[in-house]
């Protein structure tokens, strides 16, 4: 359990009458529920305030079942549908229209023609005044001018504000008075049937969040409803048990906040031990020294005549770039040093790693190479990074370069160049992706291993200012040693087996 989930489970907790134990001489809340109607009853008598057609009292049968009845009609009818947990005795249900008042805020349009630098301007409450995770608005950074009043809602200090827009149902208190957007719900508390710190854990907790949800609008934009807010019902302790949960939350979410940094603390040694421990992994695999060499396995010196011949056919069937016929030579020479023979030229060479005597050494330009991929017109999914990463749904498009199932493809723009996706299905690879070729001749999932183990050097190693790309030449010559297919098999079996035990 995370710290969110604790604080969660402990509001939820406080407002089923969990947390603290009941005092029997506590007022009722019926009691002071029937407070609010009389008095309410005494405003309507002197014209202050407007009748609620929908009023009604909520109250326990004597089969146990929940009914609300309308004062006004005088209609019953039973909703334990709505009823989601029992409540202590001394608690009531109730709609929250009946105890706080709902509005929606209001924007004149066009707002630029209304801010005001003016220090007489009316304070512009907007979303962006909050802090992330905190209870209270104490400033606004824009003022609007005081003839925009008429086309906003002004609110006063100790309002609630509950959001209304893409992160909807998040409560603040505000301690400052101005207008409101159309992006907020003003909730004005009548009757005190809540202390205000109280209502702030009732607003934030997950059960009036989950009432919230089923009653947002808009299928882009979801937006709540300040009728349906309003007709939300809530639970209702007696006015001093909810000073004492009060009392209780705030002494016990400090340890809560102690123990949520002590799990992201947790959780980031972990992050960094599984990272670490797959890095050695992956290293321990391309140094040799994961699985035993296998003498009856052979060298690798037969694989390259295999892979020069492939890229040749490839070549001449325009399916490779002649580029990737510039092949370079590595070996080790007899004093144990390394050397690379370009062109005839041989030069001395460092490397990362001493490798087994049965491989053999070659740039990653030698078995894998970047292409456009073939061009193709007619429908289908648009593979870019978001979809392959299930971040997105399948978007459509009518051309583009084609890639099959099974296929690799290798980012090459943005802030993540470097990383391998292996299409899930056939459809066009976004822009910003090359398709990654690697020879056939190769064991496939070891040269994925390889490449995920620089995946941080070619991420940290990304040219250009403005869109970042991969640095294709630091790409191309890092050194691979080639163990014999057989050995490169066992590798990959290993390297996944691993995998699964650190997960």
């Amino acid at each position: 359990m995370n710290g969110k989930q604790l604080k969660n489970s402990i509001l939820q907790w406080a407002i089923q009458g969990k947390l603290v134990p009941q005092d029997p001489n506590d007022e009722p809340a019926s009691v002071l529920l029937e407070r609010i109607r009389q008095e309410k009853e005494r405003l309507i008598k002197e014209k202050k305030i407007k009748r609620d057609k929908n009023a009604s009292i909520i109250y326990r049968g004597e089969d146990n079942s929940y009914y609300e009845k309308f004062l006004a009609t005088g209609e019953v009818k039973c909703i334990d549908e709505e009823i989601p947990f029992e409540i202590p005795r001394g608690w009531e249900w109730c709609r929250l229209c009946h105890v706080t008042e709902v509005a929606r805020g209001g924007s004149p349009r066009p707002i630029k023609d209304y801010i005001t630098e003016s220090p007489f301007g009316i304070n512009w409450i907007k979303i962006g005044d909050t802090e992330k995770g905190g209870k209270f608005i104490f400033s606004t950074k824009e003022r609007i001018k005081p003839e925009g009043m008429s086309k906003s809602r002004f609110v006063h200090k100790g309002d609630f504000l509950l959001t209304n827009s893409m992160s909807f149902g998040r409560p603040y208190i505000t301690q400052v008075e101005g207008c409101i957007h159309d992006g907020w719900l003003v909730i004005s508390l009548i009757g005190g049937a809540y202390c205000q710190d109280f209502l702030y854990y009732l607003l934030s907790s997950n059960f009036a969040y989950a009432q919230f949800s089923n009653k947002v609008a808009g299928a882009v934009v979801q937006n709540l409803n300040s009728d349906k807010v309003a007709n939300s019902l809530f639970p209702i302790p007696p006015k001093t048990e909810q000073k004492r949960i009060v009392q209780k939350i705030e002494s016990i979410l400090p340890k809560v906040h102690q123990y949520e940094e002590l799990s992201n603390e947790l959780a980031s040694i972990n992050i960094a031990i599984h990272s670490k421990l797959k890095k050695s992994i992956l290293q321990e695999a391309i140094q040799g020294k994961l699985v035993p060499q296998i003498k009856e396995e052979g060298t690798a010196e037969e694989l390259l005549v295999d892979i020069r011949t492939e890229k040749g056919r490839l070549v001449k069937e325009g399916k490779l770039k002649k580029s990737a016929l510039n092949d370079s030579t590595i070996f080790k020479g007899d004093d144990n040093k390394y050397y690379e023979r370009i062109n005839g030229q041989v030069i001395e060479i460092e490397l990362p790693f001493e490798y087994p005597n049965n491989w053999a050494i070659l740039r990653l330009k030698d078995i894998c190479q970047l292409t456009d991929g073939k061009k193709k017109l007619g429908k289908g999914v648009c593979l870019d990074a978001k979809y392959l990463r299930g971040k997105s749904s399948a978007t459509i498009i009518e051309k583009g370069r084609f890639v099959l199932t099974g296929d690799n493809i290798i980012l090459v723009d943005g802030e993540n160049s470097g990383e391998v996706f292996t299409v899930p299905q056939d459809g066009y690879m976004g822009s910003t992706f090359k398709q990654l070729w690697i020879s056939s001749v190769m064991w496939k999932p070891y040269v994925l291993a390889f490449i995920l183990f620089y995946k941080a050097e070619l991420r940290n190693s990304k040219r250009g200012a403005a869109i970042p790309h991969l640095n294709k030449e630091l790409f191309y010559n890092l050194t691979i040693g080639i163990p014999p297919l057989a050995e490169q098999q066992r590798i990959a079996y290993q390297i996944n087996k691993l995998s699964q035990l650190i997960k």
